[in-house]
C-alpha cells in the first residue's frame, strides 16, 4: 500500500487485538466493522486466540457475542480456558455472551443460522462477533455458491451494524479460497516440525485497508495466551529509524588499549569482539561495562553461558568489583540459558531491557546463542542487520562477542559470512604459541572512522585486570596462531621475567669451559709430530 492509500484510510477506526505482537503486525489492530477469517489446522491455537481477542475487547468497554458451531459446549471450552491469565469470569453473561448455534445450523441451514447471528448481534448490542467452527457451516452448504452467498450476506450485515467479525475455521489458505475473496482479512496459523523443533507461525495472507508486516511471524502459546514475535527485519523495514550520530568516545578503562583506539569506541557504535575460547573476550567486555559504570552509564551484560553469580565472581577476581556496581543498579546481568528459544523472542527481550533501564553500554556474550535459536539460518544476516540498527537508534554502544572456530591455525574465519560488514568496529583476540608458551594478543581490525593503531599488542590478565604490554614486534605470523621469532630478534620474555636469572640452589651450576693447560713452545723450537 502506498502513502496516499494509507492517508485515505487513516480515518478508519482500529480495534486493538490486545495480543502481544499482533497489533504491531497489523499496524495498530483490526478495522472496525471488518470481517476476518482465522484459519489453521486443529491444535494451532485458533480458539485460544479468538477468546483472547474477546476478553481484551470487553476489558476495554466493548461487547462480544461468541457463537460456537462445535459439538463441544461453551461450558467445556471455558473450563479449559480457565487456566489462562486473560480469562476473567466477571463479564461472562453480561458484556461477553457465549452461545451455541450448532442445532440451529443443523435444523435450519445457512439461512436460519444467518438470522440467528443477526438477532445475537442486535439483542446483545455486540461490537465484536466471534464465530468458532465455520467449517461446520461450510459442510451444510448445498454448494460452493451457496456458501459464498452466505459469507457475502454476513459481511454486508456486520458492516452495516459496525460489528467487527471473526470466522475461525480449519484448513489453510488454499482450502478457504472460495470465501477468502469476500472478507477483509485472512490470517493463517500453523504448527509444524522443522527438524526436531515444533514451531508455531502466523501469516497475514490478506488485510484490506491498511499496511501490515508480511511473511512468517513465530508465536508461542503459554499461560498468558498467544504471544507473537514479529520478524525483526520486517519491523525495521516498515519503520526504519535513521540512527543518530552521538558525540563522544567510550573507553574500556584499559589505558593502553584505549590509546590504541585513540580514546575509545564511538558512542552509539556496534563492535564485534572476535576470538577463540579462552582468549579474554569476556573479560574485555566486563572492563567495558565497569568503565561505563564509573561514569554512571548504565550497562547490561546479556549472557547465554554464565550465570550472574559466576560473572560477578569473575569480575571480583580481576579487580573490577561488580558486586557494588550491580547492587547500585549501574550494571544488570541477564542470564538466558540456551533452551527452545526463538531468535525474535531474544531480540525483544534485549530491546525491552535496554529501553526499561535506559542502558547505554551493552555486552552480548555471545552471538552463537542467537544463531542457535534461528529456525531459518538463511535469515541470520538480515536479522542481525535489523537488530543492530534498532540498538543504534536507541543510542546504545554495543559489544557483541563471537567465538571464532579455530584456537590455532592460519585461517581467521568469522562464522557467519558477511557479518563483519554490519559492525563499525572489529576487535580480534588470539592466543599464539611462542617459546613453548601461550601468549594472548589483541589487534584492531577496523574502526568506524579508521583512527586506530594497527600494531599487535600482547596482553595479560591478573588480579588487577587486563593490561597491555609493548608491541609484539619480535615475532612473525602471530595472527596465524603459529608465531615464530623474527630473524635476528631476541626472544621476548613474559611480563615480570628477570633479565639475569640465577640458578636455584637445588640446580647444578652450568659447566665452565676447560682451559688449555699445555705450555706454549719456546721460539725457535720445533714441535714433535
Amino acid at each position: 500500500m502506498n502513502g496516499d492509500q494509507e492517508k485515505g484510510h487513516a480515518s478508519l477506526e482500529r480495534v486493538p487485538s490486545g495480543v502481544p505482537g499482533l497489533d504491531l503486525i497489523l499496524s495498530g489492530g483490526f478495522l472496525r466493522g471488518g470481517t476476518y477469517i482465522v484459519s489453521g489446522a486443529p491444535g494451532t491455537g485458533k480458539t485460544i486466540l479468538g477468546n483472547q481477542l474477546c476478553f481484551h475487547h470487553v476489558a476495554t468497554g466493548g461487547r462480544v457475542a461468541y457463537v460456537t458451531l462445535l459439538a463441544e459446549s461453551p461450558a467445556r471450552m471455558l473450563s479449559l480456558l480457565g487456566t489462562m491469565s486473560f480469562f476473567d469470569p466477571a463479564p461472562i453473561a453480561s458484556s461477553l455472551m457465549y452461545v451455541s448455534a450448532y442445532k440451529t445450523l443443523e435444523q435450519e441451514g445457512l439461512p436460519g443460522f444467518l438470522e440467528f447471528l443477526r438477532r445475537a448481534v442486535h439483542e446483545h448490542k455486540a461490537t465484536l462477533l466471534m464465530i468458532d467452527g465455520l467449517v461446520s457451516a461450510e459442510a451444510v452448504a448445498e454448494s460452493e455458491l451457496a456458501f459464498k452467498k452466505f459469507i457475502h450476506e454476513l459481511h454486508t450485515m456486520v458492516t452495516y451494524m459496525e460489528c467487527t467479525t471473526f470466522l475461525l475455521t480449519n484448513g489453510t489458505a488454499r482450502t478457504v479460497q472460495p470465501e477468502s475473496t469476500m472478507v477483509d482479512g485472512l490470517i493463517e496459523l500453523s504448527d509444524q516440525l522443522i527438524g526436531l523443533r515444533a514451531v508455531r507461525e502466523l501469516v497475514v495472507r490478506k488485510f484490506r485497508g491498511s499496511s501490515h508486516l508480511r511473511g512468517r511471524h513465530m508465536f508461542r502459546i503459554g499461560p498468558d495466551g498467544v504471544r507473537i514475535y514479529p520478524r525483526r527485519e520486517e519491523v525495521v523495514r516498515q519503520a526504519l529509524v535513521e540512527p543518530g550520530c552521538p558525540d563522544g568516545l567510550l573507553a574500556f578503562g584499559v589505558p593502553e588499549f584505549d590509546a590504541m583506539l585513540h580514546g575509545g569506541l564511538r558512542a552509539g557504535s556496534t563492535t564485534l569482539l572476535l576470538g577463540p575460547s579462552g582468549s579474554g573476550k569476556t573479560i574485555l567486555g566486563l572492563h567495558f561495562l565497569a568503565a561505563g559504570a564509573r561514569e554512571r552509564e548504565r550497562g547490561l551484560y546479556f549472557s547465554f553461558f554464565e550465570s550472574p553469580e559466576r560473572v560477578v565472581a569473575k569480575s571480583e577476581r580481576i579487580g573490577l568489583g561488580f558486586t557494588s556496581l550491580v547492587e547500585r543498579g549501574d550494571i544488570e546481568i541477564q542470564w538466558q540459558p540456551l533452551t527452545d528459544l526463538l531468535i525474535d523472542e531474544l531480540a525483544e527481550q534485549v530491546l525491552t531491557l535496554v529501553q526499561r533501564r535506559q542502558v547505554r553500554r551493552l555486552v552480548i556474550d555471545g552471538l552463537g546463542g542467537f544463531k542457535e535459536t534461528a529456525v531459518y539460518p538463511e535469515r541470520i544476516l538480515r536479522f542481525f542487520a535489523a537488530f543492530v540498527n534498532e540498538l543504534r537508534a536507541l543510542g546504545v554502544t554495543t559489544l557483541l562477542i563471537e567465538e571464532s572456530r579455530q584456537l590455532f591455525g592460519a585461517e581467521v574465519e568469522i562464522p557467519v559470512s558477511g557479518l563483519s560488514a554490519i559492525f563499525e568496529n572489529v576487535i580480534f583476540l588470539r592466543q599464539v604459541e611462542l617459546g613453548s608458551k601461550l601468549r594472548r594478543l589483541i589487534s584492531i581490525i577496523k574502526t568506524h572512522d579508521g583512527a586506530h593503531e594497527t600494531e599487535l599488542r600482547e596482553f595479560f590478565i591478573s588480579k588487577k585486570g587486563l593490561t597491555l604490554a609493548s608491541t609484539f614486534g619480535s615475532a612473525e605470523s602471530v595472527l596465524s596462531g603459529l608465531a615464530h621469532q623474527a630473524p635476528g630478534s631476541a626472544p621476548q620474555r613474559s611480563q615480570g621475567a628477570s633479565r639475569s636469572a640465577k640458578p636455584r640452589k637445588d640446580e647444578p651450576s652450568p659447566a665452565k669451559p676447560k682451559r688449555n693447560t699445555k705450555p706454549k713452545p719456546k721460539p725457535g723450537t720445533r714441535r714433535k709430530r
